[in-house]
């Protein structure tokens, strides 16, 4: 899992990117930034659990801390591919909303499913 670990954001976005270990193992980790063009604003890029250890709150845990991070910042924007219905299913979950589906969001034919969630609401 480690060298799925994009290191550009755990020295830029520090504050908003976190790792979940256990006994010195990685086991997760969720990446993530405020946005600079809109003040309210924040992204959850990129997430990763050890397939061994989904179901068992890792990633609820890396979003809460996430959301702790942020305030008072009120949207967080996730985008998802829309095959990867567990990932919709999951972020539904933490209250997410599809706010729509963009059919060529990452080049002509690669759909992703724009999610939103307003904190505090």
């Amino acid at each position: 899992m480690a060298a799925m670990l994009p290191k550009l954001f755990f020295v830029h976005f520090r504050d908003t990117s976190f790792v979940v270990e256990d006994e010195g193992e990685i086991v997760g980790f969720l990446c993530g930034f405020r946005s600079q063009t809109h003040a309210d604003e924040v992204y959850i890029h990129f997430v990763g659990v050890d397939p061994g250890r989904r179901g068992a709150g890792v990633a609820r845990a890396l979003y809460e801390r996430f959301f702790a991070a942020v305030a008072p910042r009120t949207t967080v924007r996730a985008v998802t591919s829309p095959v990867n219905e567990q990932s919709v299913a999951f972020h539904r979950a933490l209250g997410f909303e599809v706010e729509r589906v963009d059919e060529n969001y990452d080049g002509r034919g690669e759909a992703r499913v724009l999610l939103v969630k307003h904190l505090g609401a």
